[in-house]
């Protein structure tokens, strides 16, 4: 409990110290403002949680909820069911004279049953309803993502290259459709021809377009109900119908497919085992009575055992649950799983991807230095050779710098190969030197290039990657030069012909403002942070210094991040992680919480656990501080449901044995006014309770980055001690209430 107590960064913090998690992402505050904006003439504005159409929603369902074979699923409140149907058999028995009270017997009454009848099923009701509401909410989120998933007409292409038309309800994973400007794509997939925009407005809420084109790891996939602004894109679709995100994300927030988590089936189990003891206690307090002179009756110890067991935190649990998902959706994330929420709320460790996450990932060549002996032209023709073909950004800065120097040093005839002409293998048509293949860039060689048709290797890379391959000595120089370039926070990528180096390519970067305010904000909630690079060691320190991460990884290899992450979890760390290559997908699939981008290729997403839609890499810290949240709540209101179970005790113990024990009146410490207006107090405060709790279960806990002391001590003084006066205020008040309108 007191991990869950002590277990969120909204993007832009409103201070260094307090976390909203509350608000959500681009795609909320639109809907959020055109349900203003169609509200804005006369129509009532939006309550959050208190929004009529929410409430009036949740009123139906909360009563379907009411039954036996649904609420069996939450004990506590299936015993409350259970005592408030018996009380009202005894109302009915005591109504018609089918039985009468024993001399002496507390709450023996038609008027005094049916006022603990009535509120007994108001505690139910509100229970069901606070449940109701939450789903509610997932709903009408459901509802607006719905709107965007329609049936679109698709140009599917068959084997023998013609097109036919079909509804998008009838793609099946790896078909092929042709999408033209101006359509809808009719579902996810990847891109396996062309280049175009699409506007990915109904999933992320930014207008912007954003470029898609094959053969990357962060802009060849596409999702479902997205428009084409542009040109011509060929998907080969990924997801059958009704497995798309949309419909994947619809159902979670619906609640239609979410599960019990590990951490809530655990507190059900004590929760369960708390009021088995509460029942056998009350059991035995009947022959008590009786020895005592002062017989007891059901009404009274049913009272008894529904204010004692916790009937809070047992009609709450659920709806904490279910916020904690719609708090995750609203940040446009498709957790697969509460358990995946839970575990970010433990996670203890975070791996960054260095590129995007904290820098802007927009590496850039801003200039290419040749080592003695080697001519500037001669680096700068060999530097274009080898990104002639690279398609990432990197290639293409390194391809425009290449042709700008040659411009400059007066080049007349630059060599050229038509990216059309450049295939994976085999012989192409271009100027001399042709390229024979291509050497496609991979994390185990980290080295990328071509061969010529006379069987020239022209090769960039890493330092060390291409300094391995090197004939004879290794110039000093090429040492000298990457350390400097790394020593400023750029990225050196060696070149070489064959076995000999010619010089040295520098990628800038950078790294994104307010990181280190973030990072330390991790650090005083507990979390550590690691930098996973593929720079060298140099360059890696020098970002890491600079963004204020804890640790880095250097030359990293997606072994090495496994590895990484096994070390953590066999130390007894909780690991997330985020990525978007198919080279992060085995690293993402061991991390406890993988973060996988809506951009990034399938492999990875199918490995992950969670999907950014906005791909959004920093979003992580986000998601663990909703996570934190999360267990806060639930451990917060936990602590309140059993700390408010000792006023009851003053209440409802002096009123049931004060005719037998007159000294137990000393235990009215309440001054309340007879037994049967402590009794009637006391659950009435218990149901009343529960509602009263459901804006704090639904919008969780205020969360402050702090460590997890501090919050301990923080949430045990308001929730721990203010759960004990509370009742006290309350039942007193409530006391004062009934004997006014002489209800008892």
């Amino acid at each position: 409990m007191a991990v869950e107590i002590a277990g969120g960064l909204r993007r832009g913090l409103i201070s260094p110290s307090v976390v909203d998690t509350a608000r959500g992402t681009r795609r909320v505050a639109r809907e959020e403002r055109q349900a203003r904006a169609g509200g804005a003439s006369g129509g009532p504005r939006q309550r959050g949680i208190f929004e009529p159409a929410l409430l009036r929603g949740a009123l139906g369902p909360a009563v379907r909820k009411m039954s036996p074979r649904q609420l069996a699923k939450n004990p506590v409140m299936f015993v409350v069911e259970v005592a408030a149907a018996l009380v009202t058999l005894v109302l009915v028995s005591d109504f018609l004279g089918l039985s009468t009270a024993a001399p002496g017997e507390v709450g023996r009454s038609v008027g005094f049953e049916l006022q603990i009848a009535i509120w007994l099923w108001f505690t139910v009701y509100f229970a069901t309803f606070a449940e109701a509401l939450a789903e509610a909410r997932g709903k009408a989120q459901a509802a607006s993502l719905r709107k965007t998933r329609s049936e679109t007409l698709a140009h599917r292409r068959l084997p023998d290259g013609t097109l036919e038309d079909v509804g998008s309800s009838a793609l099946c994973s790896g078909d092929i459709v042709v999408v033209r400007d101006g359509e809808t794509i009719p579902g996810d997939g990847d891109v396996i021809e062309g280049v175009a925009y699409v506007n990915e407005a109904v999933i992320t809420g930014e207008s912007a377009p954003v470029l898609k084109e094959p053969g990357t790891d962060i802009r060849s996939t596409v999702t479902g109900g997205t428009t084409l602004v542009s040109d011509t894109l060929t998907v080969r679709i990924t997801a059958n119908p009704g497995e798309t995100f949309l419909d994947r994300m619809i159902a979670l927030v619906e609640g239609a497919k979410r599960q019990r988590t590990p951490n809530e089936i655990a507190l059900s189990i004590l929760l369960s085992g708390l009021t088995l003891v509460f029942l056998l206690a009350t059991a035995t307090l009947r022959p008590f009575g009786l020895y005592a002179g002062a017989p007891l009756g059901i009404v009274v110890l049913v009272a008894l055992l529904v204010c004692l067991i916790p009937t809070t935190i047992g009609g709450l649990l659920s709806a904490i649950g279910i916020a904690g998902m719609d708090r995750v959706a609203r940040f446009n994330v498709l957790a697969m799983s509460g358990r995946a929420v839970e575990a970010a709320g433990d996670v203890d460790v975070i791996l960054l991807d260095k590129t995007g996450t904290i820098t802007y990932g927009n590496r850039l060549a801003s200039r290419i230095v040749p080592l003695p002996g080697v001519t500037e032209r001669e680096a700068v023709e060999a530097a274009l050779l080898t990104s002639l073909a690279d398609d990432t950004p990197e290639g293409r800065s390194i391809v425009e710098l290449a042709r700008r120097r040659l411009e400059e040093l007066g080049e007349r005839k630059k060599p050229r190969v038509a990216r059309s002409t450049v295939a994976p293998a085999g012989p192409v048509v271009g100027k001399p030197p042709s390229v024979a293949e291509v050497i496609p860039f991979s994390a185990e060689s980290r080295t990328s290039g071509v061969i010529l048709a006379d069987g020239t290797v022209v090769l960039k890379g890493a330092v060390d990657a291409i300094r391995a391959a090197l004939d004879g000595e290794i110039p000093p120089e090429l040492a000298t030069l990457s350390d400097e370039i790394a020593g400023l926070g750029a990225t050196p990528l060696a070149i070489r012909r064959d076995g000999r180096a010619l010089g040295v390519i520098e990628l800038k970067d950078t790294v994104k403002p307010g990181l280190r305010q973030r990072f330390d904000e991790l650090r005083r909630m507990g979390i550590r942070t690691v930098m996973v690079t593929g720079d060298n060691p140099l360059t890696a320190r020098t970002i890491a210094e600079e963004a204020g991460v804890d640790d880095f990884m250097a030359q990293a290899k997606p072994e090495d991040k496994i590895a990484r992450i096994r070390a953590e979890q066999a130390a007894g760390h909780l690991v997330a992680m985020t990525g978007d290559g198919t080279n992060d997908a085995p690293a993402v699939a061991q991390a406890d919480v993988g973060l996988a981008m809506n951009s990034g290729t399938s492999a990875c997403k199918e490995a992950a656990n969670m999907v950014d839609l906005d791909s959004d890499p920093t979003k992580l810290i986000e998601v663990v501080a909703i996570g934190k949240q999360l267990l806060i709540t639930r451990g917060a209101i936990t602590t309140f449901s059993i700390a408010n179970d000792v006023a009851k005790y003053f209440a409802i113990l002096p009123a049931m044995f004060a005719v037998a024990y007159p000294a137990l009146n000393q235990l009215n410490v309440m001054g309340l006014a007879n037994p049967q207006s402590a009794i009637l107090s006391a659950v009435v405060f218990n149901a009343l309770v529960i509602i009263a709790l459901v804006p704090l279960s639904l919008r969780g806990v205020a969360y402050r980055a702090a460590p997890a002391a501090e919050l301990l001590r923080r949430n045990l003084l308001i929730y721990g001690v203010g759960g004990m006066v509370a009742p006290f205020l309350g039942i007193k008040a409530i006391d004062l209430l009934i004997t006014a309108v002489h209800l008892a």
